[in-house]
């Protein structure tokens, strides 16, 4: 049987993932919330100012989708990896400057202010998310996708040569690629043959990312780091339900769907939370982190949901706060993941389990 009839399907079509769709996504949907908060916070405090006259408005939907067709025509126009962030960060601009207004798109007296709306915005992101984390995660990984990917830096380096960190980030890729797959020394050749050159296009939004990557991994080490996350927990699942209850008391505590919402969340996620403090206790942390990351999904996926519908943008902070958590457990687990790799390799090679030396010398921008 030829290779191309084992690929499955979606290869055969010619659909390979991104291995970094991930950042990429993540980039988009922080930008697009980014832009609806601070638009919202500008137009408030500037008193809702109308760029126009003469019976002419130019709403922001319209430079929102100004920026989307410029990063549409950056994905259409470039080949290789190094537009996709300044796309995934220009598209989320356009896309948060354009669901700002879809108040306007679903009330027929075109209210900006209609009150579901702030509900509406953070459903279609949270929808966003799912969706293409769906894609992403629904089969691992394809070795020859993930060959594709490499291909890919090829592709840059090829015309106008790659820099020592790029093509160390290409070799690094390649070697996930197991060897038995067609084309990988055919790839190895190319990446050797692409030239060097230290020039590289500003790339702030990696240089953010790897910053932030660095802080969320130097608070999972610190030692308070697993009390404050569950104490965290602990006062959202118990303050989440109080104020929304506080806030919409007089509409109708008990009969207020909104408010029945948040606290069915809040109570599942405190089950959650409880569970992962029972299995942390008993030396159990990967479990624990699993439960914890449980919890704050639960948050983010259904007790902010109805926040949003109750409060509107007033939930922005229980949200922030949910992020900033799901940043420092995966951060923690990445963590924990590195360390069973370490020790495996450790035991291949027959070396101490405390020993932080490499089980082999390698040199990172070699395209092995």
């Amino acid at each position: 049987m030829s290779s191309s009839a084992r690929s499955p399907y979606l290869l055969r079509a010619g659909l390979v993932r991104n291995v970094r769709s991930g950042e990429h996504l993540t980039t988009f949907v922080v930008s697009g919330v980014a832009t609806v908060l601070i638009t919202r916070l500008f137009l408030g405090l500037s008193g809702y100012p109308q760029i126009g006259g003469k019976g002419l408005h130019i709403a922001h939907v319209l430079p929102g989708g100004l920026l989307m067709l410029v990063a549409i025509v950056l994905l259409l126009g470039y080949v290789g990896p190094v537009v996709r962030p300044a796309a995934a960060l220009v598209g989320g601009v356009g896309f948060g400057l354009f669901i700002d207004e879809v108040g306007k798109f679903v009330t027929s007296d075109n209210d900006y202010f209609y009150q579901p709306a702030a509900a509406i915005v953070y459903v279609i992101f949270v929808l966003i998310v799912l969706g293409t984390r769906f894609i992403a995660t629904r089969r691992p990984i394809d070795p020859r996708e993930q060959l594709a990917n490499v291909v890919d830096h090829a592709v840059e380096g090829v015309a106008g040569g790659l820099s020592r960190r790029r093509l160390a980030q290409a070799s690094q890729q390649l070697r996930q690629v197991g060897l038995d797959v067609a084309g990988r020394q055919e790839t190895r050749e190319l990446l050797a043959a692409c030239p060097a050159d230290e020039v590289e296009l500003a790339a702030p939004v990696d240089a953010a990312w790897q910053a932030l990557q660095r802080g969320f991994d130097r608070l999972a080490t610190h030692r308070y780091a697993p009390r404050v996350a569950v104490g965290v927990l602990v006062v959202q699942a118990i303050g989440a339900p109080v104020i929304a209850a506080g806030i919409r008391f007089d509409d109708g505590l008990f009969t207020d769907f909104p408010v029945l919402g948040v606290a069915a969340g809040s109570l599942l996620s405190a089950t959650f939370t409880v569970r992962g403090w029972l299995q942390l206790r008993k030396g159990n942390r990967a479990r624990a982190i699993r439960l914890f990351e449980l919890a704050v999904l639960v948050s983010l996926l259904v007790t902010q949901v109805f926040q949003f519908a109750g409060t509107q943008f007033a939930a922005v902070g229980g949200m922030l706060l949910d992020l900033v958590l799901l940043g420092l457990l995966g951060a923690e687990r990445d963590r924990m993941r590195r360390q069973e790799t370490e020790a495996a390799k450790a035991k291949t090679w027959g070396l101490p389990p405390d020993s932080s030396r490499p089980p082999f010398p390698e040199d990172p921008s070699d395209p092995v």
